[in-house]
């Protein structure tokens, strides 16, 4: 009998060609809202994963935690079941003004300022999501904020700002911590991959005040999440 993934649990009977990741667990439910014929599959440590259907189309959903490592460690498993195709559906804060709370940031290619990867490729290596994944969502989303986004690996380092300011005058338009490592190891196993970011905190913005606001409904960042699930989901879709 197939035992499940060391830590996502699932197996190669539960995979589609399919998946949306989300960071936070509670997440799940707002996915959920969009799909029919949802099933509950797997709970363990921040793995939670469903399946069900979006416009006929079935598709995984779940859910990795905080980071690099342990988004690395879903790609991962979830490239062993045999997923090929993966969208990130997160949060974001953004890093040139202009860019309101709830708009979609969706990266062009990544800045890979976190630990992880470099565990994998060499500094010099890209991050960057599937052409084709990437031509859809300027199909289906052309107001989003496109261009490069910085993957990090924490909040609270005392230069955080500074860094922010170091990053934004070339450009970058938001930042994360797990794009990085989507791009990344999707690239290496042959994943296309995408991510879509609902944004937090403008710039200049309090993160504390905007993590606040996603977890209790501001009503700007309860809208923008839900229409980066949609625009991932219709991404997928065609």
């Amino acid at each position: 009998m197939e035992e499940g993934q060391a830590h996502i649990q699932l197996k190669k009977t539960d995979a589609r060609l399919d998946a949306i990741i989300v960071g936070d667990p509670a997440r799940i439910d707002q996915v959920a809202k969009f799909l029919t014929d949802v099933k509950n599959l797997k709970y363990n440590r921040e793995f939670r994963s469903i399946c069900g259907t979006y416009k006929g189309k079935e598709l995984l959903v779940l859910s990795t935690g905080v980071g690099a490592p342990s988004a690395a460690i879903a790609i991962e498993e979830l490239h062993n079941i045999g997923v090929k195709r993966i969208i990130r559906v997160g949060s974001a804060g953004a890093l040139q003004l202009g860019i309101d709370l709830g708009s979609p940031i969706i990266g062009e290619g990544a800045v890979r300022d976190d630990g992880l990867t470099k565990m994998y490729v060499p500094e010099q290596y890209p991050a960057v999501p599937s052409t084709d994944l990437l031509n859809k969502a300027k199909e289906i989303a052309p107001d989003g904020f496109y261009g490069i986004i910085r993957s990090h690996d924490g909040f609270y380092m005392d230069n955080h700002e500074e860094t922010q300011a170091y990053w934004s005058k070339f450009g970058i338009v938001g930042e994360d911590m797990e794009s990085g490592a989507l791009f990344t190891v999707g690239r290496l196993r042959g994943i296309e991959t995408l991510s879509i970011l609902n944004n937090v905190v403008a710039y200049g913005g309090d993160l504390q005040a905007g993590v606040n606001d996603l977890v209790s409904g501001n009503d700007k960042v309860n809208k923008g999440e839900l229409r980066t699930i949609e625009i991932a989901l219709e991404i997928l879709n065609r």
